[in-house]
C-alpha cells in the first residue's frame, strides 16, 4: 500500500495549479526552475500547460514550454492544450502552442477536429488542414 501524500506537498501542488489557471508566468517559471516538473498534472491529467492554455494565458504557456513542458500532453480525456485553446477561441495561446511545437492532429478530438466542428476555417488554414 502506498502512503498518503504529504498534505504540504498537496497544498503546494494546488497553489501551482492555481498559478497556471491565473497565468502567473513568472511564478510558474520560478517553481519549474526550482525543480517542479514542467509536466506536473492534476488528478484529471490536466498539465500546467493545459490549465494555462484553457484559461487564455499565452505568456504562461510560453514560459512552461520554454522549460520543457510537453505541448501535446493530453489529459485523461484525451484532450490536448491546443484543442482546448481552439475550443475557447484563444488565438494568442494557439500561436504560442504552435510556436512551441504543438501538433494540431494530436488528441481526441484533435485541434483540427475541434476547428472543423466549430467552423473555424482560419484555424484550419493555419494548421494546414482541409
Amino acid at each position: 500500500m502506498s502512503e498518503a501524500p504529504d498534505p504540504e506537498v498537496v497544498e503546494l501542488a494546488s497553489r501551482i495549479f492555481d498559478l497556471a489557471r491565473q497565468g502567473d508566468a513568472e511564478a510558474l517559471a520560478a517553481y519549474v526552475d526550482a525543480g517542479v516538473p514542467a509536466n506536473l498534472t492534476n488528478d484529471k491529467g490536466d498539465s500546467l500547460v493545459m490549465l494555462a492554455a484553457y484559461h487564455g494565458h499565452a505568456g504562461a504557456v510560453t514560459a512552461l514550454l520554454a522549460r520543457g513542458a510537453d505541448a501535446d500532453r493530453a489529459n485523461d480525456r484525451g484532450q490536448t492544450p491546443l484543442a482546448g485553446a481552439v475550443f475557447k477561441g484563444e488565438d494568442e495561446v494557439i500561436r504560442a502552442l504552435l510556436d512551441g511545437g504543438a501538433d494540431p492532429e494530436a488528441g481526441t478530438p484533435s485541434a483540427v477536429d475541434t476547428a472543423r466542428m466549430f467552423g473555424k476555417a482560419n484555424l484550419l488554414e493555419l494548421f494546414g488542414a482541409r
